[in-house]
């Protein structure tokens, strides 16, 4: 199959995909009413009028899908903010929570910094947004390859980096399956930022371009210092009881962790029992989620009532966004969500960073190499499932010194790899032609 015959079956499945993308945005209002918000940005690239820049100042566009992305985004921009006093900059996500994630970038920058949706990848959607945004750059981080996006911007003369980059062994095998339309998307990026040698490698056998290795962006988000105190304010609540955390957890994995608990602490809670605290990784499940810790036979407290909470509280359920910081530095340990099903993982640098041990399923393809780094210096453990995660919680409540000597492992094993916003933002300036001043 020519290059030319794949983007066009692609862009031909985007057209006959328009009504089911917006069934699943219905869908998904049901339980997130923001999902109702914004539609022709998503679908027509046509969004709230946009500040106007200077004739010498430049525009800049970071590509953050969700939460993650955002979170890692934010260092980079602060600093690009600082390098670049002068230009303006566009954020652009897939989900509300990614949106509401730059809320303390749009105070910081404000006037500077608006958001938006990504359009869908149609040709004539990127075209008007790219028309409108006017962006001297586009920077898309860790995954983010949208053919027709890379091509439009390439017509257009705008550089594409991914920064931040990440491609595990699954998404490469993917990528392959469709040469024709990959290899040359690929092909429109400007550079490639890896976050470490193995996504280089596996970079490599997709795209021919310069791939630097800068590490990851994540390491340099310092937890902020206010939900740290209200997260040890709040343990102090708790009268110093040990505070389990299941941090991000996805669908399916509460029940394991629910029955896994329940043979381990049979319910009612016995005497002194560890507090469970459950933050799910979407809020639309929150509902859901509170409803099956009742099976743990406990009263359910919510967020809202952590700071009224009684001291004998047993199970909490952070149903709040933008907190982790705050949960993390309440916990003696976490398990971190997404890996004890076949999820990929979630982000454990936070918990890291926070001096939180992690413990870990078997299923952190999408964080391989943190995970690894983590468990090599002791700050972290893997485990088979969530009964084997329970079992390592109440290791680690009977040995002090051993979860001491992880939570300082974790702080030097976050401080360690810092410096990746830096690199990066060298690599920008380059492509940009050295000029900080605009």
């Amino acid at each position: 199959m020519t290059d030319v015959l794949a983007r066009r079956l692609y862009t031909f499945g985007w057209y006959l995909a328009l009504p089911f993308a917006a069934g699943y945005l219905l869908l998904r209002s049901l339980r997130q009413p923001q999902y109702r918000g914004h539609w022709r940005e998503r679908f027509t690239g046509i969004g709230p009028p946009q500040p106007q820049a200077g004739a010498a100042s430049r525009t800049f566009w970071l590509h953050a899908v969700s939460v993650g992305e955002t979170r890692a985004a934010e260092p980079l921009i602060d600093a690009l903010a600082a390098r670049y006093p002068h230009a303006r900059f566009v954020i652009t996500h897939m989900t509300p929570t990614g949106r509401e994630a730059a809320q303390p970038l749009l105070q910081r920058l404000a006037g500077r910094l608006t958001q938006r949706y990504l359009p869908y990848d149609l040709p004539g959607a990127v075209r008007r947004f790219l028309g409108e945004v006017r962006p001297s750059i586009l920077v898309l981080l860790e995954t983010e390859i949208w053919p027709n996006l890379q091509r439009e911007a390439q017509r257009a003369g705008v550089p594409v980096l991914l920064v931040n980059a990440r491609l595990s062994e699954r998404s490469l095998t993917r990528a392959l399956r469709w040469p024709s339309l990959m290899r040359p998307a690929a092909a429109a990026l400007t550079a490639v930022a890896a976050q470490s040698g193995a996504d280089q490698a596996r970079w490599r056998q997709l795209y021919q371009g310069p791939i630097e290795v800068t590490g990851n962006l994540k390491f340099d988000s310092a937890p902020p210092s206010a939900q740290v105190e209200a997260g040890r304010g709040l343990r102090a609540r708790l009268g110093g009881r040990t505070v389990w955390m299941f941090a991000s957890t996805r669908e399916g994995e509460e029940r394991a962790i629910v029955d896994a608990l329940t043979a381990a602490l049979p319910p009612p809670l016995n005497a002194a029992p560890p507090v469970l605290l459950f933050v799910p990784r979407h809020p639309q499940r929150f509902d859901e989620v509170a409803r099956q810790l009742e099976a743990l036979g406990a009263p359910v407290v919510r967020r809202a009532g952590f700071s009224s909470m009684p001291v004998d509280s047993c199970v909490l359920l952070g149903d709040s966004m933008g907190e982790m910081a705050t949960y993390y530095a309440m916990a003696d340990a976490a398990l971190i969500g997404g890996s004890l099903a076949p999820l990929g993982g979630q982000n454990l640098i936070e918990a890291c960073a926070c001096g939180c041990p992690v413990i870990f399923g078997p299923h952190m393809f999408n964080f391989a190499q943190s995970a690894a780094d983590a468990l090599a210096c002791g700050a972290a453990l893997q485990v088979r499932d969530a009964r084997e995660a329970v079992q390592a919680l109440l290791e680690l409540r009977a040995d002090s010194q051993r979860r001491r000597r992880m939570s300082e492992a974790a702080v030097a094993f976050a401080q360690a790899h810092r410096g990746a916003t830096d690199r990066t933002v060298e690599l920008i300036d380059r492509v940009l032609g050295g000029d900080g001043r605009k």
